[in-house]
């Protein structure tokens, strides 16, 4: 019997981490939601809470609340079709800490 060469810890790795993530609305939101809002968003606002499709944003301060609010809609847009799942998230709801 041939013995297989030994595969890159990293590879084991990726495969144990898609296993053990947790599949909560609120999880796959918080994992796409840098890649998705860029990283002056992400750092100011990060998602907290999920209930019946709203996403609750918490933000530093009222201001970056009012602002990612006014862009809402295209925030949406653009982090649902990072989920890509059949149950997309339907309203983001922004508020300071």
């Amino acid at each position: 019997m041939r013995r297989r060469a030994p595969r890159p810890i990293a590879t084991a790795i990726r495969s144990l981490e898609a296993d053990l993530a947790p599949r909560s609305a609120l999880a796959r939101a918080q994992a796409a939601w840098s890649g998705s809002v860029g990283p002056q968003i992400a750092a100011h606002a990060q998602p907290a809470h999920e209930r019946e499709g709203t996403l609750t944003v918490d933000c530093d301060s009222a201001v970056w609340a009012a602002e990612l609010e006014m862009q809402s809609g295209e925030l949406l847009r653009v982090l649902n079709a990072a989920l890509g799942s059949s149950q997309p998230l339907l309203r983001l709801r922004f508020r300071a800490r």
